[in-house]
């Protein structure tokens, strides 16, 4: 209702892309929400892998990624994505993301394994941070890899120090083992990112890599651009 009167031509077609769209129930739940107000529309509804994948190959064949709060991976044929490796979430996976630097961060921090040079503008930046708060974000309150990942700022402040580089390469690392690696044939596509972190850290994404045998394609910070160009692209046949 709000987003309706800014348009003052029929709108033909929609194409919504978003989070959660994991299942066809909950794609036909926003579809019947959108058709309320746009009811001489065709709509299309998908989920945000989906959307990194046209918006980093286009019409080509590659593989996607995206590393931002959380990380995902998937083959895309150039028309559909053709296998996909499970996402864990951010207790059991999200390597690479902003909530698993974070996560590892915070486990230094209260095991004492940082640097005095690293503590000391971590408890600057932070405070004291207490164990007992730290797990209270972790396990009682809604989001914590949303609580994680807000670090990653600060591991990117101080990414020219070894022991913060060394996380973020290892993290990559992590990934691609997890992820990546597992795509058959994975060394004849390029790898594409989306995503805060890929788009930040890509020095070091690219130097992990090359340690993984991954040749690194596109990477943006977001995937709007890439959308609007897909949908150019295939609107001209």
């Amino acid at each position: 209702q709000n987003v309706l009167p800014n348009f003052s031509e029929k709108i033909d077609h929609i194409y919504y892309y978003g989070t959660g769209i994991t299942n066809i129930e909950k794609a036909v739940i926003l579809k019947i929400a959108l058709h309320k107000n746009f009811k001489h529309s065709d709509i299309e509804v998908y989920d945000d892998m989906i959307a990194a994948a046209r918006s980093l190959c286009l019409d080509e064949p590659g593989i996607a990624c995206i590393l931002g709060t959380g990380s995902n991976s998937c083959l895309f044929d150039g028309q559909k994505i053709v296998a996909k490796v499970p996402a864990l979430g951010f207790w059991l996976g999200d390597e690479g993301s902003g909530g698993y630097l974070g996560k590892e961060l915070i486990k230094k921090y209260i095991r004492k394994e940082l640097s005095e040079e690293i503590e000391k503008k971590f408890i600057k930046k932070f405070g004291l941070l207490e164990r007992t708060e730290i797990l209270e974000k972790a396990y009682k309150e809604p989001f914590p890899n949303r609580y994680f990942a807000s670090f990653a700022k600060f591991i990117f402040d101080n990414r020219a120090q070894p022991e913060m580089y060394a996380l973020v390469y290892e993290s990559f690392l992590q990934f691609f083992e997890k992820s990546v690696l597992k795509y058959p044939n994975y060394t004849q596509y390029k790898v594409h990112f989306t995503g805060s972190i890929a788009f930040y850290f890509s020095d070091i994404l690219r130097k992990a890599a090359v340690k993984s045998g991954i040749t690194v394609g596109v990477i943006l910070e977001s995937p709007i651009a890439g959308l609007v160009l897909y949908h150019q692209k295939i609107s001209k046949g």
